[in-house]
Parts: C-alpha cells; structure tokens; sequence
C-alpha cells in the first residue's frame, strides 16, 4: 500500500476562551434536550437533512480510515412494515422467554414492550451495518480494524445530526437482527448494528422522566 498524502490542516477554528465556553454551553444545552422518542408523527423528511445527517456520521474517525459501516434508509412502507414484523418476533422471544428477570425490572420504567409500532409509523428507518471485514474491487478481502468503536462513533454523530437538524431518534435493537440483511439484501461480511428510527415527534409524544448523571458522577479529574 503506498504511503498517504499528508496536506496542511487548513479548515480548523481555533476560538478565545470566551467563544469555546458560550459555544460548549450552548452546544450542551441544545444536546441536553435531545430524548429517545418512541411517538412518531408520520411527517415526511426533506431527503436533503438526512444526506447531510449522514454525511456528518461519515466524518468520524474510524481505525486505520477503514470507514467500516454502511447505512440503508428505509422510507418505503412494505418494507418498514416487513422489518415492523421481524423485529415484533424476536422482540416477543425477548420478553417471554430470553430476557433475565433483571433486565426487564431494568426496562420496566421505560414501559417498553413487544410491541413496536414506531417502525411503520416513522418516515424513515435508518439501518446501521457494521462491516467486519472488507471487500476490495477485485472481490478479495481486507481487515477491518476497530469496528464496534468505529460504527458506535459514527452512530452517535448520526443521533447528534439528527437531534441538531430537529428531528428526533430511536436506538433500536431487537436480537438477533439478521433478519434485516435478508429482507435489506446485504452480504454476510455486514452485521447489523442497530435501526436507528427516525422522524418528527407526534403531538402528544411522551418521555419518561429520567434522570442524567451528574459530571461528578461521572468524570474524574486528575
């Protein structure tokens, strides 16, 4: 592999300490209000926010720039309706059957269920793969290094995109979740990482009122 090309680091604002608190505070506050919406209205998206949602997610950093995710938007409604009853299926194995009793006591205040109507009612439905190994223009094979830390980073500049762009967002997971390569129609060597619902909130939308860690309780300075 030949060596990369290095250019001048050109495009980065450096800002007095005043600017870097008022940005950071108000950065803080707007994020501060972000919520995991489980109640979608049906409202269309202009495709325009999204590209640029996702471009922002394909900015993170990932290990050695192997970039190794591939993101599939899902507006149409058969389709949402197939991955709605996949999901419900291994959702209701979950609950009944393989989840701990500790863990449902943890979701219990969350009131979730088997149930997953947002997946229909959302505009879109953002299926994240995370690619294990790579697949080079010849067919033949590359390592993919980092791959959770990679597809976990991009995912969270994807949920910040969306929530700065006015949109709102679930993380979804049902397990296992490969029925999404078959009906999605992508190879093996892709794992799904999780769906990502989104959309606008619908007008009597309700979230649980939880409580954030304070900075004490979660950051040490040394």
């Amino acid at each position: 592999m030949s060596p990369t090309d290095f250019i001048p680091l050109s495009d980065h604002h450096q800002y007095s300490a005043e600017e870097a608190r008022v940005r950071a505070s108000d950065f803080r506050i707007e994020m501060e209000a972000r919520r995991s919406v489980r109640h979608f209205s049906d409202r269309k998206i202009d495709p325009g926010v999204i590209e640029d949602c996702l471009r922002v997610a394909a900015s993170a950093p990932s290990g050695a720039n192997r970039q190794p995710w591939h993101f599939v938007v899902v507006s149409d409604q058969e389709t949402k309706t197939r991955i709605r009853t996949a999901a419900e299926k291994e959702e209701k194995e979950f609950y009944d059957r393989r989840a701990p009793e500790d863990w449902l006591e943890a979701l219990r205040p969350l009131g979730t269920n088997d149930e997953k109507p947002f997946l229909e009612v959302a505009p879109l439905l953002i299926v994240i793969f995370a690619q294990l190994h790579g697949v080079a223009a010849d067919g033949s094979k590359f390592k993919n290094y980092y791959v959770n830390e990679s597809v976990g980073i991009a995912t969270g500049m994807l949920v910040t995109a969306i929530h700065h762009a006015g949109l709102v967002s679930l993380t979804h997971t049902p397990a296992p979740m490969r029925f999404l390569n078959d009906i999605l129609d992508r190879p093996p060597h892709e794992r799904p990482y999780l769906i990502l619902v989104t959309g606008y909130p619908a007008k009597n939308a309700r979230v649980p009122n939880l409580r954030k860690k304070n900075l004490s309780e979660m950051v040490s300075f040394k």
